[in-house]
Formats: C-alpha cells, sequence, structure tokens
C-alpha cells in the first residue's frame, strides 16, 4: 500500500513538474505557434537572460574567442557582429559561425543568435575571400534601375545565407548632400532624396527575399556630415524641415514598408535637439521621431558604442550603453573588448535590478528583438544557422550573380564630359594613379601606355614630393589618364591644371571632386574599384562601350541645402 502511495505521488510531482517547467530551448524549435512561445519566453527569462538579447558583440582574431563563446552560453547574448578581421577565409568563417550558434543552442533557452555583418557592396565589404565585389550603391544611382538594386541586395543575401550570416547592416541610405562627407562618399546611392528612398526600398526588398535582416543606417542621416562618426562626433546644422524632407525620406520609405531594423547614428543635430548629443542617444530621434511620427516598430540598433562619436563624450561606456538603452536602442553594439564589456555587463545588471522602468525598457526591446529572431530565424526558409564549411564555396560567389554585377557595372560608367573618349594611336599616354587594377586594366586597353604610381593612404593628404613628380613627367605626353580616388589623388590631379598634357580623369568612387576642376578635358566615372568597374571604365574610355549611366550627383548643388 505504502509503495502505491509512493508510486502515486511520484506520478503527480513529476506531472506538476512538467506542467510548470520553465519554457526550455526545445520550445524555440519545435513550438509552431510563435505567439505562445514568445509569451512563454518573455514570461520566463531572467533580467540577465532579458539583458543578454541587447548585447551585440564583437570578438578579436580569425576564430571565435574563448571569451565570445563564454558570453555566448553563459550570458545567453543575442547577437555577434562579424569584422573583417574575423574573417581568415570563408570555410573557416562558416565553421566558427556554426561553432558560436551550436554553442547558443546549449543554453538554457536554446535562443539562435543574430550573426551580423557590414556587407553593403561597393567599397564597404567586410567578408571579402570570395564573396562577390559589386559595382556599389552609387553606381546603381548611376544606371538608377530599381531592379538593379534588388538584385544586389538578393545576390549579396545569398551569399551571406550560404555562411550563416542572418543579418547585414545595409543599405545606407544616406543622402549625399555635404561634399566633405567622405566617409559616407559611393556608398550613398545619390544627391537626390527620392532616388535614394526608391533604390534603398528595393535594396531592402531584395536582401529580405535572400532572408537576411536588413539594418538601413545611419539614422538620421551621415551624408551632410564634413566628419567621420568614427573618429569625431559631427555635428550637422540644419533644421528638422530640411531633415524631413532629404534625410527622413528613405526612411518613410522604408518603414511603409516594414524595414525590421535601423541604426541610429552617432551624428548631432543641434538647431534640432538644442544640444550635441548624437542621435544615437536621444530619445527625441529614437521615439518622439522614428517611433512616433515614423511608426517604426521594428529593431533599433546602435551604430558600434565604441567609436569616438560617442566615446568622446564625458560619460563611460556603461553610462553610454545605458543612455544609449534609455533612449531608445533595442540592440547595442560594442565591439571590443572583454574587460569592457563585463563592466557593462555589471553596470546594467545593476541598474536593471535598482530600477523598474529601466528594467521594463529592457523587457520591451528583448520582446522586439524575440519577435524579429522568430519572424527571420524559424521559418522553414530560414537562413541555415548552421552552415556547412565544406560546401560553403558551392555557391560564393553567387553564380547568377557574378554575370549581374559585371553587367551592372558596364550600365553604370558615366561620361561626366561629352566626347571622352582617348585614341591611343601615335599617342604618347601616361597612366596616373594609386590602384593596381587601374594599371592593369589600362595596360590591357593602352598597351603602349606609361605609369605613374603613387600610394593610396594616407587618405586625406599627398606627399609634396609626389605632386612636383608628376607636374614635371606629365608635359612629357599628349594624354595623362589619371584614376581620381580620394582626397590624396585629388591634391595630386590639381597639380596638372597647367600642364601641356590632354587630362582625361578616370574616375572611381565618388566623382564629388570634379566639382572643383573645370579645367579638366574629359571624365568618365565608374563608382567602384571592382575589376568589373576599371574593365568597364576602361571600354568606354577606348570608345569600346558607349556609356549608359548618369550621374548621380548635381556637382554644381553642393553647398546648398
Amino acid at each position: 500500500m505504502l509503495q502505491q502511495k509512493c508510486t502515486f505521488y511520484l506520478l503527480l510531482l513529476l506531472t506538476l513538474f512538467s506542467a510548470y517547467t520553465p519554457v526550455s530551448a526545445i520550445d524555440f524549435w519545435t513550438n509552431t505557434d510563435k505567439d505562445e512561445l514568445q509569451s512563454r519566453l518573455i514570461e520566463s527569462m531572467t533580467d540577465e537572460q532579458l539583458l543578454g538579447q541587447m548585447m551585440l558583440l564583437g570578438y578579436m582574431g580569425g576564430t571565435p574567442s574563448s571569451d565570445i563563446l563564454d558570453w555566448i552560453e553563459n550570458r545567453e547574448i543575442g547577437g555577434v557582429k562579424i569584422f573583417g578581421w574575423n574573417v581568415a577565409d570563408l570555410e573557416t568563417l562558416a565553421g566558427s559561425i556554426r561553432e558560436m550558434q551550436q554553442t547558443a543552442r546549449k543554453t538554457e533557452l536554446q535562443i539562435p543568435l543574430f550573426i551580423v555583418t557590414d556587407q553593403e557592396g561597393g567599397w564597404v565589404r567586410h567578408v571579402r575571400a570570395e564573396t562577390s565585389e559589386t559595382p556599389g550603391n552609387m553606381a546603381l544611382g548611376a544606371s538608377r534601375i530599381p531592379d538593379d538594386a534588388f538584385k544586389t541586395g538578393y545576390y549579396i543575401g545569398m551569399e551571406l545565407r550560404e555562411l550563416g550570416i542572418n543579418m547585414n547592416f545595409a543599405p545606407t541610405v544616406d543622402v549625399y548632400s555635404n561634399a566633405e562627407a567622405h566617409v559616407i562618399g559611393p556608398r550613398a546611392f545619390s544627391q537626390d532624396a527620392l532616388l535614394t528612398a526608391v533604390l534603398s526600398t528595393a535594396y531592402f526588398k531584395g536582401m529580405d527575399s535572400a532572408g537576411v535582416i536588413c539594418t538601413a543606417k545611419h539614422y538620421p542621416g551621415h551624408g551632410d556630415a564634413d566628419k567621420d562618426s568614427h573618429g569625431a562626433l559631427p555635428i550637422i546644422n540644419i533644421n528638422f524641415e530640411t531633415m524631413w524632407e532629404r534625410d527622413l525620406l528613405p526612411y518613410r520609405y522604408l518603414v511603409r514598408e516594414n524595414i525590421p531594423a535601423i541604426m541610429s547614428g552617432h551624428l548631432a543635430f543641434p538647431e534640432i535637439t538644442g544640444s550635441e548629443i548624437p542621435a544615437s542617444l536621444s530619445p527625441l530621434f529614437l521615439n518622439d521621431i522614428l517611433r512616433e511620427r515614423l511608426n517604426f516598430e521594428g529593431l533599433v540598433v546602435t551604430d558600434d558604442l565604441m567609436m569616438n562619436g560617442v566615446q568622446l563624450l564625458s560619460m563611460n561606456t556603461p553610462e553610454i550603453c545605458k543612455t544609449a538603452i534609455e533612449a531608445g536602442n533595442d540592440i547595442i553594439l560594442v565591439s571590443r573588448t572583454p574587460e569592457i564589456h563585463q563592466k557593462v555587463w555589471d553596470y546594467l545588471i545593476k541598474e536593471m535590478k535598482r530600477s523598474e522602468d529601466f528594467r521594463n525598457t529592457v523587457r520591451a526591446s528583448a520582446e522586439r528583438i524575440l519577435t524579429t529572431k522568430l519572424a527571420y530565424l524559424k521559418d522553414e526558409g530560414s537562413i541555415p544557422l548552421f552552415p556547412d564549411p565544406d560546401h560553403v564555396l558551392d555557391n560564393i560567389p553567387n553564380h547568377e550573380g557574378k554575370d549581374f554585377f559585371t553587367d551592372q557595372a558596364y550600365r553604370a560608367v558615366t561620361e561626366i564630359y561629352k566626347n571622352s573618349t582617348v585614341d591611343g594611336e601615335n599617342r604618347k599616354i601616361l597612366l596616373a594613379g594609386q590602384l593596381d587594377r587601374f594599371f592593369t586594366s589600362g595596360k590591357k586597353a593602352y598597351p603602349d601606355a606609361d605609369t605613374f604610381r603613387f600610394d593610396y593612404s594616407p587618405f586625406y593628404t599627398s606627399e609634396a614630393s609626389i605632386r612636383n613628380s608628376i607636374k614635371k613627367k606629365a608635359d612629357n605626353y599628349d594624354t595623362v589618364i589619371f584614376c581620381l580616388a580620394n582626397p590624396n589623388s585629388f591634391q595630386v590631379l590639381k597639380e596638372l591644371e597647367s600642364s601641356k598634357a590632354e587630362i582625361a580623369v578616370f574616375s572611381v568612387l565618388t566623382p564629388v571632386y570634379l566639382r572643383e576642376l573645370p579645367w579638366v578635358d574629359k571624365a568618365i566615372a565608374v563608382y567602384g574599384i571592382s575589376r568589373e568597374s576599371i574593365d568597364a571604365g576602361f571600354a568606354a574610355l577606348t570608345g569600346t562601350i558607349q556609356p549608359e549611366g548618369n550621374l548621380p550627383l548635381n556637382l554644381n548643388a553642393y553647398g546648398e541645402n
């Protein structure tokens, strides 16, 4: 009798235990009711698990460090950012992502990670190796074909999919309104806000079709900044009306089309906020404007909080992170280092225990994060969480994308001045520039040409010896084909104004420097530095193709708001 009673009570306890067991990791994978799963997850999560979902961390090295694996396993962080320094080769990267997701699956809740990178295309491509080198956003602005933007987003997304990267900090939707916005340059689609809105929306739709979570940046707009927020806090003196009609227009389109995430930029707008607080830490920008006025319901992600745009403020990193959360960011990106990560964690957990309001803010963000993860990482067609390193190169570069990006590079070539072809017959030609690909392609187009090479770095300034040398050398040639790529080469090119030679400018990246070079005889623009873009530019110079691109900038309009 006693044995029967013991058995009965044991079964009763087991039944009660199973009925009230907190949601476990297996539920994320097997529960098909997303609403029920989300509510059960949120209700069961500790303060540490809620905060963990908000943290997007980086690591050093070509494989996951023991520190990042520890943060995934024991703090159940929400995501890991892949930087260029993490990419030794694609097989190793795929193996690293697989290992990190497997570690996440061993945790109590088994919530998968956001695996994030910056793969904009063109100039910014953190995952290099065999991935496609695209003509870039400004090339899309030159061809002005929304379907080109859609396919660009799609093919980039399909390559990220092979690697298990499920979130991308792209597209860059900054309206290129300031010629001194060097950090943006060819990353922008155009100087025109409406064209930027249309192309960025098409790009988003393409990447979304590949299953990648798009993150539009840099809200509310980096295109009018004359400083780089990596090194300083840009101060942009515009009023709200200008911002609404120009910088916020792409976001108004994207929010209406349900962009899942937006990155907040370290940019100050004192005429709007009344202070020099960056938008990334501003409740006015993140809650009043983005949430309330634009009706954005997705994720707000900070730009890296280790950048000088916020690090130079009179706050330490933990205080910056707390301010960012209170301002309305759902995910805080802290790229390095483990010691700083620990200080941030300790400070924020303490604040959650101290303040119910702060805890509720963290909880609301964690709920938005889970909503996004359930929408993008749980469906049958979602990006595989465990990529296969042995087969990752089967579809990278994407086979269809390779042909498309070549065609798009040729469509984008723009003849800035009419009759900009250069006849190589019976003429002494000098190829001058900084890029190896320029000389490789140039020598194929003009086999008898001589060359003048100088370094791409430093980016902003040139050496006096280079300026003096080219000035003397150019007069010995009939034509100088000059590759204009950055402020350094712009300074060198200005030395040729009085040269006897015909000057033909081969502009890569942004052609904005040409606004100060009215004396140039001939000029074409290609907007990218891929082999296909350079080949396309020389095809236009030799007259092999007729350029079809339209200049995406009004060079005469810079300086006007």
